[in-house]
């Protein structure tokens, strides 16, 4: 599903590293509420939070791009499919943390999951058909889903949390379409393509802080918050985009988004170990499903 270029793989192109890589996309993504919710909880805006969280995650990861001397220059056409990328995984952010204030995060990271869904369907308008095996997995992880998504009854689910968790799933599903079929991103390699969806995002979310006045550095008070911005940086931010998109332009982009099971999976498991919150038998059910879901979809035969 798509072309696989030299550059875009970094010579890991085999299909094991396809999914090693979806399953470390997964989990660092998943462990967004781990650094998040402290920041919101000390009184850290949402602006600020996504700002410096792009910010550090550019300067870490233009400074070790440029101790390996790589090329910055990218052709026109590139630049405008790269603007449109960090537009796309800058709203799936906004998103996803303004959800935060309306549903518990375990439950927004949930519903964000829906986004497998959307990219076999984007897929198949395109005329790329999943296979009946994918199909399949793509049924039983979502049905584990909603085992994951329930709730025990004491949570009102508002309705504008419901809506950003699915606007920021459909972000995230045209984002990994685009990575995988734009033929002008295949000649760029991950990590560069990492650094302008990031780079852009900065731009997004500075501008915002601006016209809405927001004082950036409000609630920034001794060394934990900026543990917690570095982490949110690091792991969800860099690590989980430049794995995002080798699995993608690998195993294409329907399984790559399958793969994605293990954020849910990872934001229940930060919840109950970090926040206190409890494991109960439907987050059990829907583990055990999706993860046999997952075996599945990589041990089947049929079409590659």
């Amino acid at each position: 599903m798509g072309v696989v270029s030299k550059a875009g793989t970094s010579g890991f192109s085999g299909p094991f590293w396809g999914y090693a890589a979806g399953i470390v996309t997964g989990v660092t993504y998943g462990l967004n509420p781990l650094f998040a919710i402290p920041l919101m909880k000390g009184g850290v805006s949402v602006d600020t939070i996504l700002f410096f969280r792009y910010f550090l995650a550019v300067l870490i990861l233009g400074g070790w791009l440029l101790l390996r001397k790589e090329d910055f220059r990218v052709t026109w056409h590139q630049a405008r499919r790269l603007l449109l990328l960090g537009l796309l995984f800058s709203l799936s952010s906004l998103t996803l943390f303004q959800a935060y204030h309306y549903i518990p995060s375990g439950v927004a990271t949930t519903i964000v999951f829906l986004y497998p869904v959307l990219v076999a369907l984007i897929m198949m308008f395109l005329k790329v058909y999943p296979t009946w095996q994918v199909w399949v997995s793509i049924i039983a992880t979502f049905i584990g889903v909603l085992f994951l998504c329930r709730t025990d009854g004491t949570h009102a689910l508002q309705w504008r949390g419901l809506a950003l968790s699915f606007a920021s799933a459909l972000s995230y599903a045209m984002f990994i379409v685009i990575v995988n079929r734009s033929r002008s991103v295949h000649r760029i390699s991950n990590s560069m393509l990492t650094f302008y969806a990031l780079l852009t995002g900065v731009a997004i979310f500075s501008l915002h802080a601006l016209v809405a006045h927001v004082p950036l550095l409000a609630g920034l008070h001794g060394a934990m918050p900026w543990f917690n911005l570095l982490g949110l940086a690091v792991l969800p931010t860099i690590v989980s985009t430049a794995t995002l998109a080798m699995a993608t332009r690998i195993i294409g982009a329907t399984k790559a988004s399958v793969l994605g099971v293990f954020e849910p999976v990872t934001a229940i498991l930060v919840g109950a170990l970090a926040f206190g919150e409890s494991i109960t038998v439907n987050i059990v059910i829907g583990i055990i499903l999706t993860m046999a879901a997952i075996v599945f979809m990589i041990v089947s035969p049929g079409r590659k």
